[in-house]
């Protein structure tokens, strides 16, 4: 039997969920904002679970109804068969998302989908779930539009960027599934080399590895589903012993992957190399290295990947001029950094030095940046061939995109005549 879905993903990448989820046979595929509408048997949300890199979530759409206020939602969802989907010992949480919804308050809205949801669950049953926001067995999604409300149940569980492996990050990490879906808008595949200067933890060289091996980025994860009465443990068990295996002769492989990282900091590259071991893809080249020194790690030419630091003073350099490490992960969306509307000139000498690195050594590769600063080409002096806007959670960012060829070097404006004819 048909089910409907949708899967939500970081805002930017919904095309690239949909070409991904129609390689996992999904149909009816229609993307829209914030995620992708699909269809398929159950068996498809265990699937697009263990192998969606992009997808934040796969939810399972339970029905939909027009409603007008608190007392039309709560009769709405009252009148599912709650029963049907888990048992009343199962913990529950419910979140709501609305666009232009006529109820008063969210909170409220909430507490009345809550309600209706133990009240059916008394009727039928004589008991109801005990509530859980923090680790719950069981997530229920409200999605209020002006007129109508949609029902989904969670079959993910944690959000699908929670891979399992990365238990060493920086201070504000990129997410898993946007870095995959920057590798595909990237236009990245196996063989070619991919170098990040700037790989601190290690996320997107992990999610390449992991893409170049074929291990399912939810391997070793739990997930929602397994709470449900749908819940096919054979057809599930199958499923994982098959991606168990994928990893355990990943892991054994002593193929060299084409994947570089280097970082200035020490102790990032450590966590960087902890996580490789824990994604299953230990062995790749990693360096310490100053960003503005980087040489190709490969004759053949290929892509450079990068999340700088963008709206966060650069240290480079101390008062006797050794090297500090620098701060290459931006702090979470909202914080005082992202505020400041021009870089400082530490900023701009870094980046400076690094598009010349790039122009200099770099030719006939392509480099793609993330930043949250849209002068970003302008201080490195490169002319950007594409931009791509994409969201860092809450944070719009673009990424940009640099065909290094000679003279990709922005030309400086040429003086302004004096009124005397000199140039100022």
């Amino acid at each position: 039997m048909s089910e409907l879905f949708f899967a939500p993903c970081p805002r930017g990448l919904e095309p690239a969920l949909a070409t991904e989820l129609a390689a996992l046979r999904a149909s009816g595929i229609v993307p829209g904002e914030g995620g992708v509408a699909f269809e398929g048997e159950i068996g498809l949300a265990y699937h697009a679970n263990l192998e969606s890199r992009i997808a934040s979530r796969i939810l399972w759409r339970v029905a939909s109804a027009p409603y007008r206020n608190e007392r039309d939602l709560h009769a709405f969802v009252h009148g599912i068969d709650w029963p049907r989907y888990f048992k009343p010992e199962r913990t529950l949480r419910v979140d709501i998302a609305a666009t232009r919804s006529p109820v008063a308050s969210l909170e409220f809205a909430t507490l009345r989908v809550k309600d209706a949801i133990c009240d059916r669950f008394r009727d039928e049953c004589g008991t109801r779930p005990s509530i859980d926001k923090r680790t719950p067995d069981v997530r229920v999604h409200a999605y209020l539009t002006e007129r109508e409300a949609t029902i989904y149940l969670d079959t993910s569980g944690e959000p699908l960027f929670k891979r399992g492996w990365r238990l060493d990050k920086g201070a504000a990490p990129l997410r898993e599934n946007l870095a995959a879906g920057i590798l595909r808008v990237a236009g990245w595949v196996p063989g070619t080399p991919l170098y990040d200067p700037m790989c601190g933890s290690g996320t997107f060289i992990a999610e390449a590895a992991q893409i170049a091996l074929g291990v399912a980025p939810g391997v070793e994860r739990r997930f929602g589903f397994e709470k449900l009465k749908q819940y096919d443990v054979s057809a599930w068990q199958t499923m994982k012993v098959a991606a168990l295996d994928a990893k355990r002769a990943a892991a054994a492989t002593r193929a060299e992957l084409p994947i570089f990282g280097s970082d200035i900091s020490g102790d990032m590259l450590e966590k960087a190399r902890a996580n490789l071991a824990r994604a299953g893809v230990p062995g790749l080249w990693l360096k310490q290295l100053d960003a503005r020194a980087m040489v190709p790690p490969s004759e053949q030419p290929g892509i450079v990947i990068a999340n700088p630091p963008y709206g966060e003073r650069i240290e480079v350099r101390g008062p006797r001029g050794d090297l500090r490490e620098p701060r290459h992960a931006a702090r979470e969306p909202g914080a005082e950094a992202f505020s400041r509307a021009q870089p400082d000139d530490t900023d701009s000498e870094f980046f400076r030095a690094f598009g010349d690195a790039l122009k200099q050594r770099f030719t006939l590769w392509r480099a793609f940046v993330l930043t949250a600063d849209r002068s970003l080409p302008g201080q490195m002096r490169l002319r950007e061939s594409a931009k791509t806007p994409l969201f860092n959670g809450a944070l719009e960012c673009r990424l940009f995109r640099f065909d290094l060829v000679s003279g990709s070097v922005k030309p400086r404006p040429a003086p302004r005549p004096t009124e005397d004819g000199a140039g100022q």
